[in-house]
């Protein structure tokens, strides 16, 4: 790539995009920036950060001197990210929407628009990185350099095509660097606070943002002995794993299911859709929340192609230390392509939904969403 292609920057009006967005022009690229609203129907409201971080972009831009345009996605993801969210909580599975957001808006509606405008590529600020395997011809995904931000969990549906076209310079980095560059630079938002959360919805309270569009259903919490200590407001509002917002904090444990006495934290284990029952455990570790392998569909491979059969490493959750893995390619009931992983070690409540993804070293695989994974109370 010459010294002077034009790369086309989403401006988040984050710290780490705007880092970006300075290292290419360090670089010689022509530099445009973009801000993408992707969320509109309550975008004046306390909990949407969007105008504010339109505001902190075009201060960016202007101190960089690059131009910025503002552009609009809110259909494509309503249409293409939103509605899938929905379909999968309703369903009682726990969907990733970052993940979706990435393969569906930021690298396709964003990339298709950067085309458009005669980008030769595109740059955000994800921990990740982009490397050209001379011997195969293809793209490979990387983890970021800092493993405390490595973004790749979320990127792992990226294709050939995508990879690419993409340039990810923070990946090189630290987020140490990053913001003492951004200081350095007298960037206005140097000390901005990294956004968390899923876009849509912010810092607001999730079960209140659901509530607005999922039915609530209340059925009964039950205790492995089959015992009903509580009632659920609707099985969409919780997800395996969880510990807070119970409401059966006070309830023991009976017999041999009181592991640790009573103040030991309950939590979800199982979500039975069909009786619309929530099963809960006592203890982090009781069996039901330990699964030994688990199953995954709608698989997506960086290389476009399957790998083999064989020994990796896998995430089932963003955040996670890579847990050693061999990996079965096989057809699921529906006649998809699908995978199984068995672990060196239970892993703990992997939930539906959710991504596994799979790494080669610090090459990310690609991954598939969880179909099922059986617990060693089931084995």
């Amino acid at each position: 790539m010459s010294q002077l292609s034009r790369v086309v920057v989403g401006l988040s009006g984050g710290v780490d995009s705007a880092v970006t967005a300075y290292l290419l022009k360090q670089q010689g690229h022509e530099v445009v920036g973009i801000f993408m609203k992707n969320w509109e129907d309550d975008d004046d409201s306390e909990y949407c950060s969007s105008n504010i971080d339109f505001v902190d972009a075009a201060a960016v831009a202007d101190v960089l001197g690059i131009e910025i345009e503002h552009v609009n996605f809110a259909a494509d993801y309503k249409d293409r990210v939103f509605s899938e969210f929905l379909r999968e909580y309703e369903a009682g599975r726990t969907p990733n929407p970052d993940i979706l957001c990435n393969a569906e808006i930021k690298f396709k509606s964003f990339l298709d628009h950067a085309m458009r405008l005669g980008a030769e590529k595109i740059a955000t600020g994800h921990y990740a990185r982009v490397r050209l395997n001379a011997q195969t011809g293809r793209h490979e995904l990387l983890k970021g350099l800092d493993p405390s931000k490595d973004q790749s969990y979320f990127l792992h549906r990226l294709n050939q095509a995508q990879l690419s076209k993409t340039l990810f310079p923070v990946g090189e980095l630290h987020k140490t660097e990053v913001r003492r560059m951004a200081l350095e630079l007298g960037l206005p938002n140097a000390k901005k606070k990294d956004s968390t959360g899923i876009c849509f919805i912010g810092e607001r309270p999730f079960r209140d943002f659901l509530n607005r569009y999922i039915s609530k259903e209340p059925g009964p919490i039950k205790d492995p002995s089959g015992r009903t200590i509580g009632q659920h407001v609707g099985l969409s509002f919780y997800t395996l794993g969880q510990r807070q917002g119970l409401g059966i904090g006070g309830i023991k444990a009976q017999g041999a299911q009181r592991g640790g006495g009573a103040h030991t934290p309950w939590f979800v284990a199982r979500k039975d859709m069909e009786k619309n029952t929530l099963w809960v455990v006592q203890g982090h570790d009781h069996p039901w929340l330990q699964s030994p392998s688990l199953q995954a569909t709608d698989l997506s491979w960086c290389a476009g192609s399957t790998p083999p059969a064989g020994r990796y490493a896998a995430k089932t959750r963003y955040r996670q230390a890579d847990a050693p893995c061999d990996l079965l390619n096989i057809e699921m009931p529906q006649g998809q392509a699908g995978m199984a992983l068995h672990f060196s070690e239970h892993q703990w409540a992997v939930t539906p939904g959710q991504s596994a993804v799979l790494y080669d070293g610090e090459v990310c695989l690609g991954g598939g969403v969880i179909h099922a994974a059986p617990t060693l109370a089931m084995a």
